[in-house]
């Protein structure tokens, strides 16, 4: 009956602002979002039976002779879009994908996300809150990474071009309904942060989606390129995507315990200790590209060791301190995801590693409040503290076989997305770069 409300209020909508066009949306395996438009007069029929379409081209989707899948429209999901967007006025829907037979399609990473907030639900959690900071670069265009600012971390940089793109794009989302923390310029020239307000992670998973939508829209349409790849600029901060997160039942937040000095329950304890014991396995998700690892170096302010702490940023996962003991605050930040990976997944892998942890009680080891990248490699020894993936050969290689992600993911996800990684991992190892040529041939 929910639904049958919504549909109806949806087609007075696009009737009433005369809408002519609706996106309706998806990801591949990897997170590139895809999209096919339909019309309006297929609007009610498309949202009660779904649309048709052949997956044997999408990534890590159906194989050929499998290739009919059915996209349903989630009708939450509908935003009118900005008229600045296109010719006539559209929305856009994301939705879940599903098999002829009406089954849940395996493949579907929205549909693993939902997966994972229902175990998470067994277990007693209502909700499942995130609120990513995602960051990016403005470039001239995207074959020369040309910076357009050489702003520094919360500077006020002059009107210039960044600083009138990040205002239009705040404004764009705003009028989709998107609630915005706050923007600044980050560490690096021409690098920006616009912060979501947090919400539930399947909301939040779309919403980050149609933020990078209106990212790179709003910069395409003044002939400037947004990119979200992790590390595009050799000596300047890569792109990470901060996660804040925490769980909820009954409108509390199950992260806080005011009887204890951090504020932390023992759910929020566990949670963390999950997070570290699993997150070598993570990273593969977390962390997909060849170039994910060029960010995940000391010196850069990415986390590379495995710790956790409540001031400390160094460390992989923080307990934000900014309104200290309040509990609908009371959050944990994971510092090691980039915003390149596919969010569902991302927010999926966290989840699952997290409730492992409460499940079995995990042991969290005391809090690293110094410096990490100032420390020793003995001194890292002594405080056991351990390293990410340097690459993506290594995370690989944690991943392959780990019974955790595939649960997780699902086989066929697990088995697309590891076989995707190590061809694009053959493809890197075979390339002979600048680097190479400019220090070996004319020594060698």
């Amino acid at each position: 009956m929910k639904n049958e409300k919504k549909i109806k209020e949806i087609l007075n909508i696009v009737r009433r602002k005369k809408i002519r066009f609706i996106k309706l949306c998806f990801v591949d395996i990897l997170g590139q979002l895809k999209s096919f438009a339909i019309t309006s007069r297929e609007l009610e029929h498309v949202l009660k039976e779904g649309m048709g379409f052949d997956g044997s081209s999408v990534e890590g989707f159906a194989r050929i002779y499998e290739s009919d899948l059915l996209l349903m429209p989630d009708p939450k999901t509908f935003k009118i879009m900005p008229l600045s967007f296109s010719h006539a006025p559209s929305a856009l829907m994301f939705g879940d994908i599903y098999t002829p037979d009406g089954e849940h399609y395996a493949g579907d990473t929205r549909y693993i996300l939902k997966k994972n907030l229902a175990l998470a639900k067994k277990m007693g959690f209502d909700d499942f809150m995130v609120g990513p900071e995602l960051e990016y670069f403005y470039f001239a265009d995207d074959k020369n990474p040309k910076t357009l600012d050489n702003g520094g971390y919360f500077d006020s940089v002059p009107l210039d071009e960044s600083h009138n793109l990040r205002k239009e794009t705040i404004l764009a989302l705003e009028e989709l309904g998107v609630h915005v923390e706050y923007s600044h310029h980050e560490v690096a020239p021409s690098q920006h942060e616009i912060d979501l307000r947090y919400s539930d992670a399947l909301y939040m998973a779309d919403t980050v989606m149609l933020y990078k939508l209106v990212v790179k829209q709003i910069a395409a349409k003044h002939g400037v390129y947004a990119s979200f790849m992790p590390k595009p600029l050799s000596l300047e901060n890569g792109n990470g995507m901060h996660v804040h997160q925490s769980l909820f039942k009954n409108g509390r937040n199950m992260f806080f315990d005011k009887k204890d000095e951090a504020y932390l329950s023992a759910d929020a304890r566990y949670y963390i200790a999950g997070i570290l014991h699993h997150v070598k396995e993570l990273c593969i998700v977390t962390n997909q590209w060849v170039n994910s690892y060029k960010r995940l170096v000391p010196g850069f302010e990415a986390p590379v060791y495995i710790a956790w702490a409540r001031r400390n940023r160094s460390a992989l996962v923080r307990v934000p301190q900014a309104k200290y003991g309040q509990e609908k605050s009371t959050r944990i930040e994971c510092r090691f995801p980039d915003p390149a990976a596919n969010p569902y997944l991302t927010f999926s892998v966290m989840l699952a590693a997290g409730l492992n942890g409460i499940k079995k009680r995990m042991k969290l080891a005391r809090p690293v409040e110094a410096d990490i990248y100032e420390m020793s490699s003995i001194e890292r020894k002594a405080e056991k503290i351990h390293t990410l993936p340097g690459s993506l050969i290594e995370a690989l290689e944690e991943t392959e076989n780990s019974g955790f992600l595939k649960e997780v993911l699902g086989a066929h996800v697990f088995e697309k997305f590891i076989e995707n990684k190590r061809i694009e991992w053959d493809n890197y190892r075979v390339h002979v770069s600048d680097y190479e040529i400019n220090h070996y041939l004319s020594i060698l």
